[in-house]
């Protein structure tokens, strides 16, 4: 009986003894954990590799073709018989109808495929840098028209390359700002190296487009050519086969290609920055917390000063620009439009420069935390801003000089320097004003302003409002205003009028160079001292790049309104 029970027991013990053994052991599972995380750890650093890779690669293949087309055009430039402009021209066309290939390739075959663009970036590609990709694409295409018709008007003297190489044109630039219009937002996920490569390849001809137009003075020179030689005829009785015929259409189209010349140059400018942001969003995956991070919207309130001053800046600059038009067209400027001109300059700037000192000042006392998610459009926005600001600064050290080395006593060479100083002043306490801004997190008040007003929205949705209760709407909204701008603190109320002053200042300091007031150009100074080729050069690379410096210096400004 003993030994049966013994013999009995020894089972039930080793089943237990199994069963305690079956039992879960910690260090097998922290095992598996790390043998988990080491499998996950080198699945993310492979991406990591191989992206790295395609972006090396793309990266090579666009330096290889801005290096091949800078040859093609200093070849151009040094020795004209050898290489023509006609050859850059077949060059550059070639670069572009592959770049239209691959465009209707990613629009029809990549971003159709399933899972490719399952992320999409919301700081790329905002309403206003699209809205000015339109308007300078359209005025690019209006540019080539001319100078289809100007070609056509001088067929005799003209080959075929300049009426085929527009026509490639305007395909290239409507098709490049439809897909930047609909896809600048995407992160894509498939194919990723072939994208890298079609987005480099497309940034690479952009900017080989831009150092065409930077160099490319030849209908310039040919214009003036064509005028010289028109009063020579009149004088002489001479015979020019290639001069401009006494048409209105030859004259519109001479003046039409001169006054939207900077637009093409800027819309090259604008696809780089925009094209940028695409390849650095390739292969990438955007967070759910990054991409439902509260962000608040742009309302009219908590601003009375900065809008009034800002709008008689405007109203100012508009009268300024209009006078100086109008002298411009009828004859070359007067000395008295161009004092005018600098004076408003010299009062406008040191205002500017003194608000974004005091913004800064601002940012330096109060109290919020920075924001340090990654955002590539933050990164090249501060990218932009510095690289842009070297254009305007670039022409100011050089107007400098000229002055200096000739007569800066003279009442309009003193309003050109200090026009000059005051330039790189204001550009640089700008830039640190936006950029600080813009890597701060928004104030917990704002936030918190936006969710109520999102509720109150929503609650309005819910009922209609008749026409009875229309003046009762109105006056809901003016209290709005007036409580919101009363309950803001100093600093936010401050940070707001600068922006908001700014963001005018730098409207008007836009469409005054954008459409067509190039005193820097006109009033012979620079241009006598360096001479028409040089000076030509230096303004074609600064004034377009001081042109996208504004526009894109009023998009950082009005983030840093949004965010106050």
């Amino acid at each position: 009986m003993l030994a049966n029970r013994v013999s009995r027991q020894k089972p039930c013990h080793h089943c237990n003894h199994r069963s305690a053994s079956a039992a879960p052991d910690t260090s097998t599972i922290h095992y598996e954990k790390s043998w988990l995380y080491r499998h996950c750890s080198s699945l993310v650093q492979g991406d990591r590799q191989s992206q790295k890779a395609g972006q090396l690669f793309s990266g090579l293949l666009a330096m290889n073709v801005v290096f091949l087309g800078s040859a093609f055009l200093s070849s151009m430039i040094f020795n004209h018989v050898a290489i023509t402009l006609a050859d850059v021209w077949i060059l550059l066309s070639i670069l572009k109808v592959l770049c239209v290939c691959w465009i209707f390739y990613y629009l029809l075959g990549t971003s159709r495929q399933p899972h490719a663009v399952l992320h999409r970036d919301s700081h790329a590609g905002p309403i206003w840098l699209r809205g000015s990709l339109l308007l300078f694409g359209a005025f690019s295409v209006l540019l080539n028209v001319f100078e289809i018709g100007y070609s056509v008007v001088h067929i005799q003297c003209k080959s075929h390359v300049q009426l085929v190489f527009p026509c490639i044109e305007i395909l290239f630039v409507s098709t490049q700002a439809l897909f930047l219009w609909h896809r600048s937002k995407d992160c894509i996920q498939v194919q990723h190296n072939l994208t890298r490569c079609g987005l480099m390849l497309t940034i690479a001809t952009n900017l080989l487009l831009w150092l065409l137009a930077v160099t490319n003075d030849s209908i310039h020179k040919e214009i003036e050519s064509q005028l010289r030689d028109v009063e020579q005829r009149l004088a002489g009785n001479e015979t020019i086969l290639c001069t401009c015929p006494n048409t209105t259409a030859c004259e519109v189209f001479q003046k039409g290609y001169i006054l939207l010349y900077p637009f093409n140059t800027e819309y090259c400018l604008v696809c780089c920055s925009m094209l940028y942001v695409m390849w650095k969003n390739v292969g990438r995956r955007i967070s759910h917390h990054h991409a439902s991070h509260i962000k608040p919207k742009f309302k009219l309130q908590g601003v009375v000063f900065g809008p009034l001053l800002g709008a008689a800046a405007v109203i100012i600059g508009i009268c300024v620009f209009m006078m100086y038009q109008i002298q411009a067209t009828g004859s070359a400027p007067s000395r008295q439009i161009f004092v005018m001109y600098y004076s408003y300059y010299i009062v406008l700037l040191p205002l500017m420069s003194v608000a974004a000192v005091i913004g800064t000042i601002i940012h330096a006392l109060e109290k919020r935390d920075l924001d340090t998610l990654k955002n590539p459009t933050r990164s090249l926005d501060v990218i932009l801003l510095m690289g842009a600001a070297l254009g305007q600064i670039g022409m100011s050290y050089f107007s400098i000089v000229a002055i200096v080395a000739t007569d800066p006593r003279d009442l309009l060479n003193s309003l050109i320097l200090s026009y000059s100083v005051l330039l790189i002043f204001q550009h640089i306490t700008q830039n640190v004003f936006i950029i600080d801004g813009l890597h701060r997190q928004p104030f917990a008040e704002a936030i918190e302003e936006e969710l109520k007003e999102e509720w109150d929205h929503e609650a309005h949705n819910q009922r209609r409002v008749s026409v009875l209760e229309l003046g009762q709407e109105i006056r809901r909204v003016s209290l709005s205003y007036i409580h919101t701008y009363s309950h803001l603190s100093w600093k936010r109320k401050a940070l707001r009028e600068i922006s908001f002053f700014l963001v005018l200042c730098n409207i008007i300091l836009w469409i005054m160079p954008t459409f067509g007031a190039h005193p820097v150009f006109e009033n012979g100074l620079e241009k006598l001292f360096y001479g028409y080729s040089t000076w030509f050069a230096i303004v074609n690379f600064g004034l377009p790049l001081g042109v996208f410096y504004r526009m894109h210096s009023v998009g950082g400004l009005l983030e840093v309104y949004i965010s106050a």
